[in-house]
């Protein structure tokens, strides 16, 4: 069954016959049309309107599609007289049916929806937009693995959680401070979905189906990595009653503060909040979420990035997506042509002028890369060990599209302290940039190789260790702090997960030979996320 336009612009189902299904002679039809009235085995789609809104709807087309459809054939514009609005014409209902199903949407009350609808534009198509779009940055409801700081989280695709790791802090999450060298379950959380995780220096946040946030770790939100320690430290989930009001859908912790996504949109930020920061006055101490004002108060965002000391935004309005920047300007991270801080999320503007539409960010210790729609990746900021993958060690204040990954469809991003990975549509990474702790993955376990262990990569390469395993990659995750040895994770379509790079406190969940610290090739991780 496909659909059809014919000369007099009717739309219209055309039925193909099953094949193997003899049919008398005497009963055989001409070819089945879906327009006008002469001819048997018509089947006019005016006729049928909820036949074509459950076409549209199992179809599962983008918003684009629907646009077009709209756009193309006055049919689709007329209203359909169906539940739940008799006002909305088949291409709004069937975006509505499709926002249901998706896990943040269901449980908002009809209020919650309206809102939103506004909050994005006054459409149902621009709502699916920010809700799929949400879906392909952040691995929502999906398998991830988070290389922090010196420990590791690894979320199954039913939301069960392990973690394992260096644990001074209890940041684990098993009611003890000892370190955990293999992936170890948080039993604690038994019949809590969790659809996000985040890991900061001795702090982790876990975000569950219905938008409630566990925090366990260090107590305060936003002290600094080595800072004064808080009052008490925290060894199993706790939720954050200060956010209970809020539907959380993602979290990002930077080393002074740490920023919160509602399903809304909307970015809330804690501590490190002085008016040349994140736009708002509070103490260090504060644990009160902070609207992030600025011109994002009323632009609904996807996603959100920390850096060291800046923090950027993926934001999603009629017009396209863009990225929004703020905090600290070193080294030219913000993108906006200077090394100023910003103290209210500016537009980064280079975007345009490339003509390229982002569509996942990252932010690494001190620079930032995006892959846009097209599959080009940008970077900026300092380019230190060649992370830009530019070919040098230079700095670039607005993005640049890393030319050698012309022939490249990239569809995800990842950073870390002057390190780059780049995932291409075929499942290939390729990574540059800072190679200590053998976090890059080209190393071999070959003897002439180890003088070059640690080199600096100053253009992307494809990491053939991880193509040897014949497994497609989808998610790159590595270390981002500039105090920990960084190792990083691949976790594959089938929901295996690989490790290399550092290990000494047992962040790796593989076992290292006598006196290794580090692991140059991937190694399989003994944990099932699918």
């Amino acid at each position: 069954m496909d659909a059809s336009t014919t000369t007099s612009g009717t739309q219209s189902i055309q039925y193909h016959n099953i094949p193997n299904q003899p049919t008398s002679p005497s009963l055989d039809r001409q070819t089945r049309h879906c327009f006008g009235d002469a001819t048997p085995g018509e089947f006019p789609l005016s006729a049928n309107p909820s036949i074509v809104l459950h076409v549209l709807t199992a179809s599962n087309l983008d918003p684009q599609d629907l646009a077009k459809l709209e756009a193309t054939c006055s049919f689709f514009r007329q209203p359909a007289h169906f539940a739940p609005d008799h006002e909305l014409c088949l291409s709004e209902l069937a975006a509505l049916d499709m926002c249901q199903k998706r896990a943040i949407f269901k449980p908002m009350n009809l209020e919650q929806r309206q809102d939103l609808k506004l909050r994005c534009g006054g459409s149902w198509k621009l709502v699916l937009r920010f809700l799929l779009a949400g879906e392909t940055c952040s691995r929502r409801e999906k398998s991830q693995a988070i290389a922090g700081p010196g420990h590791s989280i690894a979320v199954t695709s039913k939301g069960s959680v392990y973690t394992f790791g260096s644990n001074s802090s209890g940041q684990l999450g098993h009611g003890t401070t000892e370190e955990v060298s293999r992936p170890r379950l948080i039993r604690s959380l038994a019949g809590i979905r969790i659809i996000h995780a985040a890991a900061g220096a001795g702090r982790t946040m876990l975000i569950s189906d219905s938008g409630q946030v566990y925090a366990f770790g260090k107590d305060s939100f936003g002290e600094a990595e080595y800072g004064v320690q808080g009052s008490r430290q925290v060894n199993t989930p706790q939720i954050v009653e200060s956010l209970k009001d809020i539907f959380v859908v993602q979290a990002a912790i930077g080393n002074f503060f740490t920023a919160v996504l509602s399903r809304e949109g909307r970015v809330y930020t804690f501590s490190w909040g002085n008016e040349n920061k994140l736009g708002h006055q509070t103490e260090p101490t504060d644990l009160e979420p902070r609207p992030l004002l600025g011109p994002l108060e009323n632009i609904p965002v996807v996603q959100i990035v920390a850096g060291y000391c800046y923090l950027l935004a993926l934001a999603c309005q009629p017009s396209g997506m863009s990225v929004y920047s703020v905090g600290c300007g070193l080294g030219g991270k913000l993108g906006h042509g200077t090394k100023t801080d910003e103290k209210q999320p500016r537009l980064i503007e280079q975007f345009q002028a490339l003509n390229l539409q982002p569509m996942v960010v990252a932010a690494g210790a001190w620079h930032a890369a995006v892959v846009g729609t097209d599959g080009r990746v940008c970077t900026w900021g300092w380019g230190r060990y060649g992370c830009l993958g530019h070919g040098n060690e230079d700095c670039d204040s607005v993005p640049k599209v890393v030319e050698s990954l012309s022939n490249v469809k990239a569809v995800h991003v990842a950073t870390g302290d002057y390190t780059t990975f780049v995932v291409s549509d075929d499942g290939d990474v390729y990574s540059f940039g800072c190679g200590e702790s053998s976090s890059l993955g080209h190393n071999t376990a070959d003897a002439d190789a180890q003088e070059n262990q640690h080199a600096k990569i100053l253009s992307p390469k494809l990491v053939t260790s991880l193509k040897q395993m014949n497994e497609r990659v989808v998610q790159i995750s590595l270390t981002n702090s500039i105090y920990w040895n960084a190792h990083t994770f691949a976790l594959t379509e089938s929901g295996k997960l690989y490790a290399f790079g550092a290990g000494d406190k047992g962040q790796l969940g593989v076992e290292l030979v006598a006196n290794q610290t580090e692991r140059p090739t991937p190694e399989r991780v003994k944990v099932d996320l699918s």
